[in-house]
């Protein structure tokens, strides 16, 4: 690590300490040749696969994308930020897991219905009507009625959180 003031290549790191949550570590270092003391923080950098679109084009995860997906769907919805979120990481998370370089846009859209569908399913009838291209309200209702059909289904209470 270069010192900042004198960027002298030896500095010795005095103090360690994990900080958010354990996914970073702060750092105190000394400068060997000028004394002065500086803290840099060192993070794990996650690569994220490309996404292979429908037309076969490749372009890098984003997740800024994944989040206004998620909004969009949710819009006037009882959902909170912090559920949000967490699904948004639980994708990334999964995505990662998969150690693949590349991943087809299809597996990233079905792992956020998946996820709308335990958030709220109003917000998953919007994103899915937009993703598997609706045509008709036939459609619409067919979709709603494989929800109700399932074990956990809009007859039955959910959990808004």
């Amino acid at each position: 690590m270069h010192c900042p003031f004198c960027s002298a290549d030896d500095t010795k790191v005095i103090d360690s300490r994990l900080v958010t949550d354990g996914a970073q570590v702060r750092r105190r270092r000394e400068c060997l040749s000028c004394h002065e003391r500086f803290t840099t923080y060192e993070a794990a950098e996650l690569v994220m696969p490309r996404v292979i679109k429908q037309n076969g084009s490749r372009e890098p995860f984003n997740e800024d994308k994944l989040r206004a997906g998620f909004l969009r769907a949710l819009e006037k919805r009882p959902v909170s930020v912090e559920s949000i979120e967490a699904e948004i990481s639980h994708i990334m998370q999964s995505l990662r897991a998969t150690g693949e370089r590349e991943v087809n846009s299809r597996v990233l859209g079905e792992l956020v219905m998946d996820s709308l569908k335990t958030l709220d399913k109003v917000a998953y009838v919007r994103f899915a009507s937009v993703y598997r291209s609706f045509e008709d309200i036939a459609e619409f209702q067919a979709a709603i009625e494989r929800l109700q059909a399932e074990p956990d289904g809009i007859g039955e209470s959910q959990n808004d959180a």
